[in-house]
């Protein structure tokens, strides 16, 4: 049936492979990064609650480089450190909530990378192949027209060209458009793990003050009597 088809269909078809080629690289890049980002986002926030100094965790965060929360600790931190040295607590925490907040649009934005792409691809795929659809068909009339009669020799090349640039739309779109709604609903659980770490990461900042004043406890008074 490609043998047979037009120019017309021919380039259409092209298209579609060059999309569709391009949309897998998207897709399979995507699979990779998020596996990688949860996988390492797990493992940085089980440390960051067990961790009792900051130092701790930023060594682990360079290491996690894949996982969004470590980008947003890294960005709060590096605040942190210009603030006070890297010890101490925070002497303003309106600069660490403007660098969290900073850092979290950096890191859902990084995520979104090339998923417009993935959108446009599986919304103009279905139109591209309507295009060599329409192109099939007229082909089919004119090979009706120069026939002078409604055979099936004088509309099968036509049809069959239309039918094939149809398939091969739906072929790009379909897979375009499951990916790109499963990938939109992980970002959307990313940016609340995010949203909810910056906060966690503010207030483990702001008792900082609190533990370093605690009263280190008293010993017990010795009974009367020796007791």
């Amino acid at each position: 049936m490609i043998s047979n088809s037009g120019p017309v269909a021919l380039g259409v078809l092209l298209l579609l492979l060059v999309a569709s080629i391009y949309s897998w690289t998207v897709i399979l890049g995507k699979i990779s990064t998020f596996g990688k980002a949860t996988k390492e986002s797990r493992r940085f926030i089980r440390a960051f609650r067990k961790a009792t100094r900051l130092q701790e965790i930023a060594q682990l965060a360079s290491e996690c480089k894949m996982s969004p929360l470590a980008q947003v600790f890294e960005d709060v931190y590096e605040t942190y450190k210009r603030q006070t040295g890297g010890s101490g607590p925070p002497r303003n925490l309106t600069p660490l909530e403007r660098s969290a907040q900073t850092a979290a649009s950096e890191a859902v934005t990084s995520l979104e990378r090339r998923m417009t792409w993935l959108a446009t691809i599986a919304a103009v795929s279905p139109f591209v192949g309507l295009f060599g659809t329409v192109m099939g068909v007229v082909d089919a009339f004119h090979g009706l027209g120069a026939a002078g009669a409604a055979t099936l020799r004088a509309v099968a090349p036509g049809i069959s060209e239309a039918l094939i640039t149809t398939a091969a739309g739906l072929f790009v779109a379909v897979p375009a458009v499951v990916a790109y709604n499963q990938f939109t609903a992980r970002i959307r659980v990313f940016a609340s793990a995010i949203d909810d770490f910056c906060r966690e990461l503010l207030n483990s900042l702001e008792e900082i003050p609190v533990r370093a004043a605690a009263p280190a406890p008293r010993p017990a008074a010795p009974e009367a009597g020796g007791r």
